[in-house]
């Protein structure tokens, strides 16, 4: 699990994306370990947390590219309305409320997080 970790998601022209959280399969990281520098290629789960000055169309931007690029899954965190929307790789998106649950499913296997827990503070 990284925080605001580089990731090369595309080339000529280069598209670096640095999710605010992600998630790399430790069956991905090379032998010697992670790069000093960018990631190539996308991590498994990135996750975005919107922010008051984020535009829809440029998280919608970071979500297809981050899927594009090979991303398992992409959630996007709405701390104004404490949602988390779920995006996998086939299309479908689906938004969770603070009574559900979030598991990750075969990307972390048994992680699980209730939706409220995360916004409690």
């Amino acid at each position: 699990v990284m925080v605001e970790a580089g990731y090369v998601l595309a080339r000529s022209p280069d598209t670096v994306r640095a999710p605010d959280v992600s998630f790399l399969a430790s069956s991905r990281i090379p032998p010697e370990g992670l790069p000093d520098g960018f990631i190539t290629g996308a991590p498994d789960l990135a996750v975005e947390i919107v922010s008051p000055d984020d535009t829809a169309t440029e998280i919608d931007v970071k979500v297809q590219e981050s899927l594009r690029a090979g991303a398992r899954l992409v959630v996007v965190v709405q701390p104004k309305t404490r949602t988390l929307t779920i995006y996998p790789p086939d299309g479908t998106a689906r938004v969770l409320q603070a009574a559900d649950r979030f598991e990750a499913g075969d990307v972390v296997p048994s992680f699980s997080l209730r939706v409220e827990d995360l916004f409690s503070a």
